[in-house]
């Protein structure tokens, strides 16, 4: 394959990539004001399900070539670098604010999901197709049920438009952004794959494992729909639509992407790797998003959480940390299982990071709560 080319699929599909996403978040964005739909719901299908095309088609592929390393890395892979690289980019670039119901209602199942997912593999070493019928169901079950709350809240907020989403759909109209959700979602899934191809087949001379080739270049590629529609999202004041894009992506691909592989063709003998290090770090970053977003005053109603800069970084130099274990174990394949000390030091850096955000949060909490108290007096 020829290393200049596979450097202009990169270069080409990132362009792509960035200017359909723009297109694409801009009629979600329409289409749920339009509608009466709340930005979360849209985020979660629109966005969060329809980029996870990428994901979906390259891990059912390499499960029908019988490749699990490629197809699990690429799944799991893709919500680390969810959570670490893009919610944390998105948040270093404007702090997002994250709604009562992303907390409450759209992680949980994330990180039940996440622990049903990783319990698997750990039992079965590995998927069977049976395991993937149900993964499968219980993504219906649970699409069925958002999709019933998202009818239910459009019917509460039909109405007049606020003096906001009026702005924000002039000049829209339901087939106009009908045409740039359908052609973003088209534009983003090719721009993906050729991406994603020039970026593997540069992997590939390089002589790089499977496994290691799922979990950073093919996860990282097929999330760059997410990161461009994220970033787009952010940078618009769409936050709902930003954290709901990443929770709906990760979901799916729990899922729908390791259940439809395993369907399609069993997943046995999964390296010791997958569910005991990259497995537990999803679900680490899972909690990190839940724990940072929970609203300033738990027991008021109207408050929301924010997932500041700080938080971002601590997303972001999580996410570095994982790339290096990543590729010290790679080094160190001749181990049977990840090195201890490296989990070890890995935790504890990330738990160090977290409390010196969390302490600085709650330090400014005590703090406008007793100029709040003295303002009363």
């Amino acid at each position: 394959m020829n290393p200049a080319l596979c450097f202009l699929a990169l270069v080409a599909g990132l362009a792509l990539l960035v200017w359909s996403a723009d297109k694409f978040v801009g009629g979600a964005a329409a289409a749920a004001r339009l509608m009466g739909v709340p930005p979360l719901v849209v985020g979660m299908f629109v966005v969060g399900f329809g980029t996870s095309a990428p994901e979906l088609t390259v891990s059912a592929i390499s499960a029908a070539q019988g490749n699990s390393a490629l197809a699990l890395g690429n799944a799991y892979g893709s919500n680390i670098c969810n959570i670490g690289l893009i919610l944390g980019a998105c948040a270093l670039l404007s702090p997002l604010f994250v709604t009562r119901s992303a907390v409450y209602r759209e992680i949980p199942p994330l990180i039940l999901v996440t622990l049903l997912s990783g319990a698997t593999l750990y039992l079965h070493d590995g998927l069977t197709r049976l395991d993937g019928c149900l993964f499968l169901a219980l993504f219906a079950g649970m699409t069925a049920a958002s999709s019933w709350q998202g009818i239910r809240a459009a019917k509460r907020g039909s109405g007049p438009l606020p003096p906001d989403d009026a702005e924000l759909v002039r000049g829209w109209t339901g087939k106009k952004a009908a045409f740039w959700i359908l052609a973003g979602l088209v534009l983003l899934v090719v721009a993906s794959r050729l991406l994603v191809w020039g970026a593997v087949g540069i992997a590939q001379a390089l002589g790089v494992s499977d496994l290691i080739i799922g979990l950073t270049i093919v996860a990282v590629g097929t999330s760059l729909p997410e990161l461009a529609s994220s970033l787009v999202a952010a940078r618009k004041g769409e936050d709902d639509l930003a954290v709901g894009n990443i929770v709906g992506s990760n979901l799916f691909n729990t899922l729908a992407v390791v259940g439809l592989a395993a369907a399609i063709h069993p997943l046995p003998d999964v390296d010791a790797e997958l569910f005991l290090r990259d497995v537990p770090v999803a679900l680490v970053f899972t909690l990190l998003l839940f724990f940072f977003g929970l609203p300033a005053k738990l027991g008021n109603r109207r408050s929301t959480g924010t997932v500041n800069r700080a938080e971002g970084s601590v997303l972001l130099a999580g996410y570095a940390g994982y790339l290096a274990w990543i590729v010290y174990d790679e080094i160190k394949r001749a181990d049977a299982v990840p090195s201890l000390h490296v989990c070890s030091l890995y935790a504890l850096v990330l738990l160090v990071a977290t409390w010196v955000v969390v302490g600085k949060r709650v330090l400014r909490l005590r703090k406008a709560a007793r100029l709040a108290e003295s303002r009363r007096g």
